[in-house]
């Protein structure tokens, strides 16, 4: 039996043969961790997600979650894992919760499981009246909130956020943050991405700093403050990339 939720082993993804956006990615990350992974736009983040998620085949390499080969046993694998994508795949017409709801039934999960994962999940990221509202009526952050409890609908073992606070308001995302915690609290595995500073460091017990498509400093937040001599990641990264986290490439 292995420690590690993901191991990843020389990664490439190189999309019409002549964009690569995952370079020999080399990546572990232990069972109930939270990882951050950080990187400008463009350094490969959402890409290495989706092949992790089995949503993009990889150009070669070896990639295991949660024990299972992502291109042998890709159908079990989305059986542990949760997926919250940078953008939103909601449904406009439907309530919060009947888009909650909506996707537990694609998991297959049983009538009373959904009602009372759904009623959990709407109490943890405060929504209170407003999970029957429309979603077309929702501010952006309340999307992101409803985005974030459909990926954790069938309870996931290793879960991927990709930007789930962007927009959103402070209470908001605080709301999410103390749900991540909550989520390492009962074993989770959670893979973040965020343009967020301040939330990588409350957050996470080790950061990847990724940049064209490698992993290219790794360590919990104050190993690499004492290791840089910085008093923030937001210096570290800027030193490292000689960008801002925001910055296109």
């Amino acid at each position: 039996m292995t420690d590690f939720a993901i191991s990843v082993k020389n990664l490439v993804k190189i999309f019409d043969n002549e964009v690569t956006a995952v370079d020999n990615l080399n990546l572990d990350v232990k069972k109930g961790e939270i990882y951050g992974f950080l990187g400008p736009n463009g350094a490969g983040k959402t890409t290495s997600i989706n092949i992790l998620s089995g949503l993009l085949r990889p150009t070669s390499g070896e990639v295991i979650v949660g024990g299972f080969d992502v291109i042998k046993n890709s159908e079990k694998i989305k059986e542990i894992i949760g997926v919250c994508p940078q953008e939103p795949s909601l449904f406009g017409y439907l309530t919060g919760r009947q888009n909650i709801e909506f996707f537990g039934n694609l998991h297959c999960m049983p009538k009373e499981k959904i009602r009372e994962q759904t009623n959990f999940l709407l109490k943890k990221l405060n929504f209170n009246g407003e999970g029957d509202r429309r979603v077309k009526h929702y501010s952006g952050g309340m999307v992101r909130r409803i985005n974030v409890a459909v990926a954790l609908i069938n309870d996931p073992e290793i879960v991927f956020l990709d930007e789930p606070t962007v927009g959103m308001d402070p209470q908001s995302r605080r709301a999410v943050w103390d749900f991540i915690s909550d989520l390492k609290k009962k074993g989770k595995t959670v893979i973040l991405t965020t343009h967020y500073i301040e939330e990588a460091e409350q957050l996470c017990e080790r950061i990847g700093i990724i940049d064209h498509g490698k992993i290219i400093e790794l360590g919990n937040p104050d190993e690499l403050k004492q290791k840089y001599q910085a008093e923030t990641l937001e210096e570290i990264f800027i030193n490292i990339t000689g960008r801002k986290i925001r910055e296109e490439i």
